[in-house]
């Protein structure tokens, strides 16, 4: 196996088949309809695109250890409504609003991580069962109906978060940039620190690791702690850029950020995962959602698509595995 050629070694890289996957989509997408590369279409992609994606970012981390978070989705609607409930009738400065939803992310996250290191109850049903706690009590808050930011243009920490600006005709939004930060950060945390190696030792044999010092019950809440907190942060992105608090918001995200990371190659059962892949994953599937429109294929295909997908790129992670192990 250390003979391997560099060609070799590229093939058999979890990131090799997406990287394949996302560079055909782009080649049937531009050659069916030339707009798709265009500059306004990669902007607009990109904004709607890296909100989902930076949940997808901790869920790598989250799933890597062998854990499960589908309250995300729930997290991105709720945190949004608290944020705007203190700023709107509590009469809170955004920034304090900002971070009074982020603490009780926080904390939805470590109940879900004590309750499953704690009292050994699965990841699945721990956050299914916080999907509906936290889904519920969005809509009681609201009664159910989407809330109306009160105008935030002119403010700095707005801009922060969802501002954007041009490059050579070439529109930047700073969710774009948060993206990037947080994939840089993720990818160093998972490759380069004892942390990741601590997340993958945790997901690949927790009781060995444990054996050998490891804190994987630290480890893990600090995990689904992270995931909430991601998910807050891009819910609460989306919900400036709309000027609207849904309650509803972000419903079946969990299983479309799921598929992001397994579709980048992180392994379902834990102990290997890949930051580049799900990058490349996050890319595939929201590339798909806007080239079947372009294209003239009716939305309502999209699941279709992405069911295919998803069984294809298993088969392919498969056959990889099996090629790694046997050295070939």
């Amino acid at each position: 196996m250390q003979n391997r050629t560099f060609l070799q070694r590229f093939i058999s890289a979890p990131e090799f088949g997406p990287l394949v996957l996302l560079i055909a989509e782009l080649i049937v997408f531009t050659s069916i309809n030339p707009n798709f590369l265009s500059g306004l279409n990669i902007s607009n992609t990109l904004m709607f695109t890296v909100e989902l994606g930076m949940i997808a970012l901790a869920m790598t981390l989250l799933m890597t250890a062998g854990e499960f978070d589908l309250s995300v989705g729930s997290v991105f609607g709720f945190s949004a409504v608290i944020m705007w409930t203190l700023f709107n009738v509590v009469a809170m400065p955004m920034w304090a609003a900002f971070l009074v939803a982020m603490v009780i992310a926080l904390f939805i996250g470590w109940v879900n991580g004590v309750y499953v290191t704690r009292l050994k109850v699965p990841s699945f049903l721990v956050t299914l069962g916080m999907l509906l706690v936290v889904r519920g009590t969005a809509l009681y808050i609201t009664s159910g109906f989407p809330q109306r930011p009160q105008s935030v243009e002119g403010s700095a920490f707005a801009y922060a978060l969802v501002g954007d600006f041009e490059i050579g005709g070439f529109r930047i939004y700073m969710s774009v940039i948060w993206f990037i930060l947080f994939a840089v950060i993720t990818h160093y945390v998972l490759n380069q620190t004892k942390t990741g190696n601590w997340i993958q030792a945790a997901g690949g044999n927790a009781a060995a690791a444990r054996n050998r010092g490891v804190l994987v019950d630290r480890t893990k809440v600090l995990l689904f702690m992270f995931s909430a907190a991601m998910a807050a942060f891009a819910g609460i992105i989306s919900s400036i850029r709309t000027a609207s608090a849904n309650p509803n918001s972000g419903t079946g995200y969990e299983l479309e950020v799921i598929a992001m990371v397994v579709i980048g190659g992180t392994v379902l059962t834990g102990g290997r995962g890949t930051i580049i892949g799900t990058a490349l994953g996050i890319f595939i599937l929201r590339t798909m959602r806007n080239g079947i429109v372009l294209i003239g294929v009716p939305g309502l295909a999209y699941n279709i698509f992405i069911g295919a997908i998803i069984l294809g790129m298993m088969a392919l992670h498969s056959w990889l595995e099996r090629r790694h192990n046997a050295g070939t």
